[in-house]
């Protein structure tokens, strides 16, 4: 065993401590039929990516998951991997070339395919070794990518298998493009952003019905945000029940500056109360006009190229870029007349989260996945109760977007990828769909080619919790492992991910992907604000390890971790969580360093000398083994966090350790009420130890390794369970018993602070219990109460002469102190007097701020309870201070004080 250094370094020992652990393949699940198998898959992080704060929470919370599992016993087996990241991927390349003066045009897709797996392998693995800087216990033999050879054969059997069943299609439906990157891209790559700008109204001149000449006198008038888009209008809709435009139903307006005419359509979609209660319909370039023209059988124009350049439907506009073409139709539009006015808009726009370029709705042929039929049963799975939301709110959400399910575009106009598995032949353009490349064509050729665009990442993710096991082969991991037993992913992906895999592991495996998904909570700052460069904000979790440890970090974001609750985070908390690492480092050298030449084998614990603190503390270790395990069940880390840290530094450290001296230390006491004790500080310590050890693994397998113990490594050995064999165990009585004790022993401090008597002076105290078990108490715990209270004499009874005393009453007894003699009265006064001033100067400070209605209105919720709670307490230690000022002054007059 190690001596354990005098100051906790953890950059001393944790990467020693994780390579030590893959050395000896403590990560890797094996197949057991002895033992119940226990799986997680990672949510997969972005090959480009780098270990953010929602990562290392995500994370963390995983990781107590599977070593609490593989304590327990179970087959653990945490599988680890990451994503391809299609477009997130190539913009980084394309960045790196567009330095150079090279395009990925003029590479070639060959060669920059080549300079991605290039990079891929240089910068892949930084997040990975990021991860195991935190602590992650993944089986790293299984470690995957979704883009490796066996992976890749996957998604080209799921999309064959699913073309083959009629569920995959090709046609022209609206998309989000990105005229930048020059693809289709989902919802969840589309960054809303309110913008400022104009709103435009205009006139559409209506047509006479007998001349079918426009009206110069009769318009509907439209209001737009994107002027250009009117080129490509087909339609005017107003709502059929609006009572200002019924007489309008079948007529025409002329479409200005195109001089075409366009029909007045009724739709219910219409807001009537919105501007005019007319809109322009343009439906190649609105996700709700195109849906409006399939309801009307309206042409779908579309104006613009793939890069966002005005094409020949444009007319004059040709040629334009889409803001160049903006500024001239509305010029034109002002002259000709038709331009009624503009007003300021904010509005929600929407970005390419890869390029941050606008992104421009259009109609672009694409794959779809048809969805209904897929959604049913993964609706039936959730409703049933196969597979539980926690918490339960988010099932509603998965409910709402699983019942207006749309068809999902899977198609990328992008290089980096799974290309799809469609070849046409181009002699005769037959289009073939096959896992392997096709030899022959029905006309004989065997000139093929494929089709250039690249599967959503989305595609290729959603097979995950079994695709990383093998399949389609009929793997033994397969067999063993899945399905998994929890997802742990964030909200934001509940549709986009959780949903899919859901679908593709039903339709596939005929079973669900896994039992239980816990949606962890946003990290925010303490402000409650959401982590951004632009705001300063932002924690990096790596500094946080190479400042703190990666075990002040973990323990930090683990005790904020309240299913349904956002999580603030600040560098107040990081601290908290090194101070408690802290405190277990010293107070774990204080037992080993009563452990000196004893032999923990040797000592019978059916004869140990418990004494009623030493049955106290085990029952307290009992009561927080069952907290633990339950809390843990119901993911309600935060809670689990808050019963190990209060047990350690309130009831072990305060209290057990401080009694534990008294008894090691005294003269009066015997060798085996010593033994005992030293056996129990060793006993809970090792116990404790393998309770925290799955969120904090470093730290407690260093102080493991120095203490007394059966095993290789902590982390492989039992978790606590209270079983009847156990040491300990729940006891109420001597619980109630040893509160009453400490609770006289916390007054008599109580009254010691309030008087700030100095901490190395000794006061006088009479206890006169007004119950008779009381009073055996004070008497066996006599020399406990004299050391940890600093009583220079302790007597039973009351005082016959009361002056001087401070009189409290609790735990059935009267505690008297005399403090006369040990205090300077004129002293403590002057104290108390500028304390009560600096508490009037923060009263007024914090009621001037929640009596400012801008404070009230704009300062997060939880900031302003924060500033409530200040307040209360300041009053409230205010008025402490003044009843003491007040007792003072009588002591000053020769008064005789009674409280």
């Amino acid at each position: 065993m190690e001596k354990l250094p005098d100051k906790y370094n953890p950059a001393a020992f944790e990467d020693k401590i994780y390579k030590k652990w893959l050395e000896k393949g403590y990560f890797h699940g094996e197949i057991s039929k002895a033992k119940t198998p226990f799986s997680i898959v990672i949510p997969p992080p972005n090959v480009t990516g780098y270990l953010h704060v929602g990562h290392a929470l995500n994370n963390t919370l995983q990781d107590i998951m599977i070593r609490h599992a593989r304590m327990k016993g179970f087959a653990a087996c945490w599988i680890p991997g990451t994503d391809h990241a299609g477009i997130a991927t190539q913009n980084v390349i394309e960045k790196e070339l567009n330095k150079k003066g090279i395009t990925r045009f003029a590479l070639g897709r060959e060669k920059f395919i080549e300079k991605v797996w290039e990079w891929r392998n240089q910068y892949g693995s930084r997040i990975i070794s990021q991860l195991k800087s935190l602590g992650c216990s993944c089986d790293w033999e299984r470690l995957r990518f979704t883009l490796d050879e066996e992976y890749a054969k996957a998604v080209t059997h799921e999309f064959v298998k699913l073309y083959e069943a009629g569920l995959i299609y090709r046609g022209n439906y609206m998309v989000n493009w990105c005229p930048r990157c020059l693809t289709a891209i989902s919802d969840i790559e589309v960054e809303h952003k309110e913008k400022k700008g104009n709103l435009w109204d205009i006139r559409y001149p209506l047509i006479e019905e007998e001349t079918g000449l426009p009206d110069k006198n009769e318009f509907i008038t439209v209001s737009t945000t994107r002027p250009e888009t009117m080129l490509g209008d087909t339609a005017v809709a107003v709502n059929p029940s609006d009572k200002r435009y019924k007489k309008l139903a079948g007529r025409f307006v002329l479409l200005p500056l195109m001089q075409r005419k366009i029909p007045v359509v009724q739709d219910a979609y219409v807001d009537a109360k919105f501007g005019t209660g007319a809109v322009k319909v343009t439906p190649a370039h609105d996700p709700n006009d195109f849906e409006i023209a399939g309801r009307h059988g309206l042409d779908r124009i579309s104006i613009m190229t793939d890069s966002g350049i005005m094409n020949e439907n444009a007319g004059p506009y040709k040629g334009l870029d889409r803001y160049e073409a903006r500024k001239k139709i509305l010029s034109d539009l002002e002259a000709s007349g038709y331009l009624a006015g503009k007003k300021t808009h904010v509005s929600s726009m929407g970005f390419c989260s890869r390029c941050d370029t606008v992104v421009e709705p259009r109609i672009s042929p694409q794959w779809f996945v048809s969805m209904k039929s897929l959604a049913a049963p993964a609706i039936k799975a959730v409703r049933g109760g196969q597979i539980k939301f926690i918490p339960k709110k988010w099932e509603k959400l998965y409910f709402n977007w699983m019942e207006n399910i749309r068809d999902w575009c899977i198609s990328r106009q992008l290089w980096w990828g799974h290309r799809i598995p469609v070849w046409y032949c181009s002699k005769c353009g037959e289009m073939t769909v096959t896992v392997e490349s096709p030899v022959k064509c029905k006309c004989g050729s065997n000139d093929f080619v494929q089709d250039e665009d690249v599967l959503d990442t989305w595609f290729s993710s959603c097979l995950w919790p079994f695709a990383v096991m093998g399949w389609p082969q009929d793997t033994e991991d397969l067999k063993y492992f899945f399905p998994t037993d929890v997802l742990i992913t964030a909200h934001d992906i509940i549709f986009f991910w959780v949903a899919r895999m859901i679908m593709m592991s039903l339709y596939f495996m005929d079973e669900i992907p896994f039992r239980e998904v816990f949606i962890n909570p946003l990290v925010n700052d303490v402000f409650g604000q959401k982590m951004s460069k632009s705001r300063g904000n932002v924690i990096d979790p790596m500094t946080i390890i190479e400042k703190n440890g990666a075990d002040a970090l973990r323990f930090a974001l683990a005790s904020l971790t309240t299913p349904g609750r956002n999580l603030l985070l600040g560098e107040e908390k990081i601290e908290g969580s090194r101070n408690f690492a802290n405190k277990i480092w010293n107070a774990s050298k204080f037992v080993l360093a009563n452990l000196d030449g004893i032999d923990i084998k040797s000592i019978e614990t059916k004869k140990l000398d418990l004494k009623s603190w030493d049955r106290w503390i085990l029952s307290k270790l009992a009561g927080t083994i069952k907290s633990v395990e339950k809390y843990l069940e119901k993911y309600n880390i935060s809670f689990a966090c808050r019963a190990l840290s209060t047990f350690f530094w309130n009831d072990f450290c305060d209290w057990y350790i401080e009694v534990a001296k008294v008894t090691i230390y005294s003269a009066n006491l015997n060798e085996s009420q010593k033994t005992a004790t030293k056996y129990v500080l060793w006993y809970v310590l090792e116990r404790y130890l393998k309770l925290l050890h799955p969120f904090m693994p470093f730290i407690t397998e260093e102080i493991w390794q120095s203490l007394q113990h059966e095993g290789e490594s902590i982390m492989i050995s039992e978790f606590p369970a209270v079983k009847k064999t156990s040491l300990e165990k729940i006891d109420p009585d001597v619980e109630e018993k040893t509160a009453k004790v400490s609770n006289i022993i916390s007054e008599i401090r109580k009254i010691r602070s309030e008087h700030s008597i100095n901490p190395a002076s000794k006061v006088n105290v009479f206890i006169n219990p007004l119950f008779k078990d009381i009073s055996g108490l004070i008497q066996e715990n006599a020399d406990y109460i004299m050391s940890l209270a600093r009583v220079k004499e302790l007597q039973t009874g009351a005082p016959s002469q009361k002056s001087g005393f401070v009189k409290s009453l609790n735990s059935g007894s009267e505690i008297y102190v005399n403090i006369f003699d040990a205090i300077d009265t004129d002293q403590e006064l002057k104290r108390i007097n500028e304390e009560i001033a600096r508490l009037q100067a923060e009263i007024s400070k914090s009621m001037m701020k929640l009596e400012n209605p801008q404070f009230i209105q704009k300062a997060p919720r939880e900031i302003i309870d924060k500033e409530k709670n200040k307040l209360d307490q300041a009053q409230k230690a205010k008025n402490a201070l003044q009843e003491q000022q007040k007792y003072l002054k009588s002591f000053k007059d020769n008064e005789k004080i009674q409280l």
